[in-house]
């Protein structure tokens, strides 16, 4: 006995499996995923900058160890390649801050350090 009455049960087998049936007709009349995503949705508004947040993220940080390895095998001072590196470091906090929903903290981790990257360039 499950303890549940019989007016409790709503729906029969077959209504139930017509309901199925109905929605994966449903299903199957949207053609793209786009159809379904509403641009002025906030859910989508947001998907989005966590997505723009951790990319530029990851790609300022590839970019700054990318550039402190070049600068260690050149002729640059010390400070320079350590420079990019920690850099490098903050752009890939914010993008980890990014992917959490932390947008906003990550646009300005992400300014800070591009800001490290540039300052420490100057001494080159």
């Amino acid at each position: 006995m499950s303890g549940r009455g019989d007016s409790e049960i709503s729906e029969t087998g077959e209504e139930q499996h017509a309901e199925s049936a109905q929605d994966v007709e449903n299903v199957e009349e949207v053609e793209d995923l786009e159809d379904l995503e509403d641009p002025d949705d906030p859910e989508y508004v947001a998907r989005r900058a966590r997505w723009t947040a951790a990319g530029s993220g990851a790609l300022l940080a590839l970019a700054g160890l990318a550039a402190a390895v070049l600068r260690v095998t050149g002729s640059a001072p010390a400070l320079v390649p350590a420079a990019y590196a920690f850099g490098a470091g903050f752009c890939a906090f914010a993008a980890f801050l990014g992917s959490r929903g932390r947008t906003r903290r990550a646009l300005w981790v992400l300014v800070a350090g591009v800001m490290v990257m540039a300052f420490g360039d100057q001494f080159d």
